[in-house]
């Protein structure tokens, strides 16, 4: 079990007049090797959430433990959680600070306390995994890079840490779509390759359905849905209701359906619309 959280609650500035519960009674379990995403509207409480997993923040009420850490109010094990969680924030470029790729992604490493001959496995390691050319750009500073190239090298930052569980909160905001697409596509294959335990926080409901195994939908600080895609997004109107949306091609699908096109209602991809869309057109339209 990577993540077992159970009846935990986060109160921001607790006793005094603006005390604001975030976090209310979440109970969840995720699994070594799932990729689970995070959606909710602004203020639902997933980032509250995510900043648990590595102890950034530590439950006012109720258990969280993180591949056997228990993360409380008085934990000394911090640090080593830090290791076994890799979380990269909204614009993780912005944190770079070095003068060349290679020092930025070293970074961590080196305070892991690693030889220098460990340093440069993991950052070149690390840069394969986010599909940067080591040679073509360890020696070039990160500024000089493209927006979609700068958010791979704080992604691989994270990597070189070598973590069991990687939390990405909104990780292609501001990304144009080619850059988007880089980083989505990286993300998939990490998990496709490696294994890794992914937590993905998005807005983007046709990037979550496109990705992940498992929806969690969070709502005024509580876990509202949780299932697989086709299981989520057959509530539509509940996500409506909470601010949120199934994917636009979904509706597309709803429109072909009543227009007589024999396809099935629990499309909520383009690839597989494309898919259902020529099968059912080869076979004609209902009667």
């Amino acid at each position: 079990m990577a993540i077992k959280i159970e009846n935990m609650s986060h109160v921001y500035m607790e006793g005094s007049p603006f005390e604001y519960k975030a976090l209310d009674g979440i109970n969840v379990e995720i699994n070594d090797g799932e990729f689970v995403g995070l959606i909710g509207h602004t203020g639902s409480g997933k980032s509250t959430l995510v900043q648990h997993l590595n102890g950034l923040l530590k439950p006012t009420s109720g258990t969280i433990e993180v591949n056997g850490i228990k993360i409380e109010q008085k934990s000394r094990e911090l640090k080593k959680l830090r290791q076994k969680v890799g979380l990269v924030f909204q614009y993780p470029e912005h944190q770079l600070f070095e003068d060349t790729v290679y020092l930025d992604i070293a970074f961590g490493p080196k305070n892991l306390g690693c030889t220098e001959s460990e340093i440069e496995q993991r950052v070149k390691e690390a840069m394969v995994l986010v599909g940067l050319d080591y040679e073509g750009i360890k020696d070039r500073s990160p500024f000089e890079l493209s927006g979609g190239q700068r958010r791979r090298v704080a992604i691989a930052g994270v990597l070189a840490m070598k973590p069991e569980i990687l939390v990405l909160d909104e990780p292609t905001a501001g990304l144009d779509p080619r850059g988007r697409d880089e980083i989505l596509g990286k993300i998939a294959e990490l998990h496709k390759k490696h294994n890794l335990t992914i937590i993905l926080v998005s807005h983007s409901m046709e990037d979550i359905a496109k990705l992940v195994d498992r929806i969690i939908v969070m709502n005024k600080g509580r876990i509202a849905l949780d299932g697989t895609p086709e299981e989520v997004f057959r509530h539509a109107q509940e996500l409506t209701e909470m601010g949120l949306a199934v994917p636009n091609i979904t509706h597309l699908i709803k429109r072909l359906r009543e227009a007589g096109l024999d396809i099935p209602e629990d499309i909520f991809t383009v690839e597989r619309a494309k898919e259902e869309i020529l099968r059912a057109l080869r076979g004609g339209f209902n009667a």
